[in-house]
């Protein structure tokens, strides 16, 4: 049977700005999905990047293309191949207002 994990990360962030979730340890796990729940409509649009890590404490983008989409409702984004860390950067285009975010983290072996 395949292990799964499931972290919510954020919950009631106020999104005003460009934002990176906590590191999360993800070494054991094969595969990754992003989920970004807009608990208020915003206006504007969002971009997700993974970042990844080999220690938790030094950051580069992962070769993933980012995921975009408009500030309301759920966006999801994928990963594989990521290593032993994880972390979320959510970007707001300019003029964006997307209040209440809520990231979640999934996780299966």
């Amino acid at each position: 049977m395949r292990e799964s994990q499931t972290a919510v990360l954020e919950r009631g962030l106020d999104l005003t700005d460009q934002w990176a979730t906590e590191p999360f340890e993800t070494a054991w796990a094969g595969e990754a999905r992003w989920f970004v729940q807009f608990l208020e409509r915003g206006s504007g649009s969002v971009s997700l990047h993974s970042q990844i890590s080999a220690d938790g404490l030094t950051w580069v983008d992962h070769e993933d293309a980012p995921v975009s989409g408009e500030a309301a409702g759920i966006l999801t984004a994928p990963v594989r191949d990521f290593g032993h860390w994880l972390r979320l950067v959510v970007t707001p285009a300019e003029g964006t207002v997307a209040p209440l975010v809520r990231i979640v983290l999934s996780l299966k072996e």
